[in-house]
């Protein structure tokens, strides 16, 4: 293997060079010179990468063959210096300022802000940093996301931004630092800090982006891009042999792919381009639905692939390599889901390990690319574009997820009804939770994912992934369990209805931990277009049972009771919950709660988390039993409104719903979208 004769040759040299070669520190290895007399095996295995055969490399090989490394190193340099490949990463260098940016300043003191935790890396006994430290919470994700060098990239824009070169000689000594002390490449699969597969990546897309756009930028040194290029062909070995699946793959692959299409000059360039063709166009029929939604169900790493599919897609552009054509109408299909999904706020769906970020600019982006400009309507709120044709509600069959709509302004009512698998990865065991916005705010919420690792997992990790931190039901205070990973089919029409009057959605879970016995919760969901939702719960049991409706409020919601009914009192922009039926409840309000267990916390991003109130409705059954809720948006106070159970059997409940100016009779079935019905009086 390469690294173990790396070994080998270095442990000789070194012994050699100690009393031929005046020692330096990795600080000081700045030229050919100082780089081959003190890593003489680490240049003659980058040279083995290469196929000397290649135009242009002329003067590399015959010096080369001669036996001069030095010079055959400076000729390697002076190709890339001229080379036409990737000339959309080259870039101009600017005259010298002493301009600066303060929160780029702040990386080259080392203090990196990695998922939202600022954390100062220290350095070792050996003058490297130390590429395995955890950040201030003692979490490895913080150590693996440092390691992907995404601060290169922050600290690189800012070099283009100022002109002032101490951001390009802080780049050439942090990467300097790094590829030496991350020698010898172990090739193998590997989850250290250093050689796990996504950080492997990431540093491949930033490396290339750098080594081409300081090409010709005298204070980036000869050493640190001659360590570049020796150490690229050890990130494409990861990439291609030890590489993952679902979203992991696309971020691998791209970065294979990367390299390949950037620096053709390798032996294996066109073997990796090859195989990662074929990888990834097979990875995409298998984690991508044909709705357009990745297999995930995280709408976060929806957009992971998203980004990663495109890159590629780039990629073999640039390298004249013709993708099928379906690859590209996934692409188009992805960024449907998520123009339809989006909240009118511009904000996507918060679910399983995901962070609310806005996807506008992403939406129009994609609209442009595939000039959809109904995508463009959708994400303005009706300000520019083509207004749909179909909608404002949308259904993914292999998904599961309902979105419900009133319209697409800006105060428009949405709703999210999860009713699908429980996902490929990532997953949080939430099926049939319910997401409500309305005027322009949150109202009912995910509790979002907190964090995977460290001290803010160690607390929050479970509440998270389970049932107790969404708007589901619990049986005898137990959450459910996995479910099936995959869908097989998708869900046909009799499990939803959309009409222009109304949606309707319905689906079911029996799969509850530690239950003992069969309990079976059957949840249906169905939204009056631009009045209210009324969800329906049956649990189906063989015993009595003790059960808990949770019901998780937005942390900036003011909320609080009337009765039976719970709600939210704002100027503008209210919602309320109103059991029905004469149900005898115990209405609890928990707000940041620690003990006895973690309730009452909702996290937006990763390591960013408050307190937020869930309002737990309570009480024991003896028997199979329908709970049935009004949810009742409002743009002021809550208006007069009076709604009760007419009827109900074992196929359906039938309610009726006046306010002051109208009524509405609505037959809200189980499990069959055909009798779905609403009539109005």
């Amino acid at each position: 293997m390469k690294f173990t004769k790396s070994l080998l040759l270095l442990g000789i040299l070194f012994s050699i060079s100690e009393s031929t070669v005046a020692q330096k520190t990795w600080k000081e290895i700045i030229t050919i010179e100082d780089l081959y007399a003190h890593y003489p095996a680490t240049i003659e295995d980058m040279f083995n990468d290469f196929n000397l055969d290649h135009p242009g490399f002329e003067k590399v090989k015959a010096a080369k063959e001669r036996g001069d490394m030095v010079e055959a190193s400076g000729y390697l340099l002076e190709y890339y210096k001229n080379s036409p490949v990737a000339q959309d990463l080259r870039k101009t260098n600017l005259a010298i300022t002493d301009k600066t940016e303060a929160e780029a300043d702040t990386i080259l003191n080392n203090v990196f802000v990695v998922q939202n935790v600022r954390g100062q890396v220290p350095y070792g006994d050996d003058g490297h940093r130390d590429w395995y430290y955890k950040g201030p919470n003692n979490d490895r994700e913080w150590a693996w996301l440092s390691n992907r060098h995404s601060q290169l990239s922050q600290v690189f824009s800012t070099y283009f931004d100022t002109g002032n070169p101490k951001y390009v000689q802080y780049i050439d000594l942090f990467l300097r630092d790094f590829i030496i002390k991350s020698m010898p490449y172990p090739a193998q699969k590997s989850s250290t800090s250093v050689w796990r597969g996504l950080e492997v990546a990431a540093r491949a897309k930033v490396w290339t982006r750098i080594f081409y756009g300081l090409i010709d930028n005298e204070y980036f040194s000869p050493a640190t891009r001659l360590l570049i290029l020796s150490s690229l062909p050890d990130h494409a070995h990861y990439n291609r042999n030890f590489h993952g699946g679902n979203n992991w793959l696309t971020m691998e692959i791209s970065a294979l792919a990367t390299i390949a299409a950037n620096f053709p000059e390798y032996t294996k360039s066109s073997e990796w381009l090859d195989y990662a063709i074929g990888a990834m166009t097979e990875s995409m029929k298998d984690q991508v639905y044909a709705d357009g939604v990745q297999t995930e169900l995280t709408s976060h790493y929806h957009n992971v692939s998203l980004h990663n599919f495109e890159l590629f897609k780039e990629i073999c552009d640039k390298a004249n390599k013709t993708l099928p054509d379906f690859y590209t109408q996934t692409i188009e299909d992805m960024y449907s889901y998520i123009a339809h999904a989006v909240r009118p706020s511009g904000f996507r769906i918060l679910n399983n390990d995901g962070d609310r970020g806005s996807d506008r600019n992403l939406i129009l982006s994609g609209a442009e690319k595939f000039n959809k400009t109904e995508w463009e309507y959708i994400a303005s709120n009706g300000n520019s574009g083509t207004q749909p044709l179909a909608g404002p509600s949308y259904f993914f069959p292999w998904a599961g997820q309902m979105i419900s709509r009133s319209g697409f302004d800006a105060d428009a009512h949405w709703s999210f009804f999860d009713m699908g698998p429980w996902g490929s990865g990532h997953q949080h065991n939430d099926k049939l939770h319910i997401s409500i916005s309305a005027y322009g705010k949150d109202f009912l919420v995910d509790a979002g994912r907190f964090a995977y690792t460290g001290e803010v997992a160690e607390k929050f990790r479970p509440y998270a992934r389970g049932s107790q931190g969404h708007n589901v039901i619990l049986i005898d205070q137990m959450g459910q369990n996995a479910g099936p990973t995959h869908a097989e089919e998708p869900l046909g029409d009799t499990f939803y209805k959309i009409t222009d009057d109304f949606d309707y959605a319905s689906n079911s879970f029996d799969r509850f931990i530690d239950v003992e016995g069969e309990a079976k919760h059957i949840r249906s969901v169905f939204y009056v277009r631009g009045e209210f939702w009324v969800v329906v719960d049956k649990v189906l049991t063989d015993k009595p049972r003790k059960i808990d409706a949770l019901w998780h409020w937005h942390p900036e919601c003011i909320v609080e009771q009337d009765g039976l009914i719970v709600k939210t009192n704002h100027e503008r922009g209210n919602l309320a919950v109103i059991p029905l039926g004469g149900h005898k409840f115990e209405i609890a309000f928990v707000k940041g709660q620690e003990t006895p267990d973690i309730q009452g916390w909702y996290s937006p991003e990763y390591n960013l988390f408050e307190p937020n109130i869930a309002s737990i409705y309570s009480t024991e059954i003896k028997e199979n039993t329908t709970f049935v809720w009004l949810l009742l948006p409002s743009d002021a106070q809550m208006s007069p409104v009076s709604a009760e159970i007419l009827s109900e059997n074992d196929k359906e409940v039938q309610i009726d719903v006046k306010s002051d100016k109208e009524g509405w009779r609505i037959h809200i079935p189980f499990m069959n979208s055909k009798d779905a019905k609403l009539t109005r009086h």
